[in-house]
């Protein structure tokens, strides 16, 4: 499926720019690392509003796994205040980020082994024309070079 693939992509770019941060951060250059962080965040709002208008819409409609998007989507929402609470300056800033990002890959890896196969296997046309009309409205944010479909 285009869409799960592009989702996929979307990860792995999302990844690789959590490495670059952790570097960063590594390298004791917390402005960099913020501006990269930035970036990252940038992206996630991109690609988390895809998928929660997108595939875990459409899995809501169909009454499946609601359970499961609403635990993901909860992580979406932790995410999102840890971002807002982050001080540059602050004594734990490099903790706070650290984990953030742990909490990010395993977040990546239950979507990429749980519920993307779990969408495939029970999306009917409904539910990928869902995925479909949010990929449109909200496009990737990868560079056309970046993405494997194409």
């Amino acid at each position: 499926m285009e869409s799960i693939r592009e989702l996929r992509d979307e990860h792995d770019a999302l990844s690789g720019q959590a490495f670059h941060v952790r570097h960063a951060l590594a390298s004791g250059d917390r402005g960099a690392a913020r501006v990269l962080l930035d970036e990252l965040v940038s992206h996630l709002v991109q690609h988390v509003t895809r998928e929660e208008l997108g595939m875990f819409a459409a899995l809501r409609t169909q009454g499946e796994f609601a359970d499961e998007v609403a635990a993901l989507e909860g992580e979406h929402r932790a995410m999102d205040a840890v971002v807002a609470d982050l001080d540059l300056d602050g004594p734990d800033f490099v903790a706070r980020v650290t984990a953030l990002l742990d909490d990010l890959e395993a977040h990546i890896e239950r979507e990429d082994l749980g519920i993307f196969p779990v969408a495939v296997v029970t999306l009917g046309a409904t539910g990928w024309a869902t995925v479909e009309a949010a990929h449109e409205q909200h496009p990737t944010f990868l560079a056309p070079d970046v993405r494997s479909d194409v």
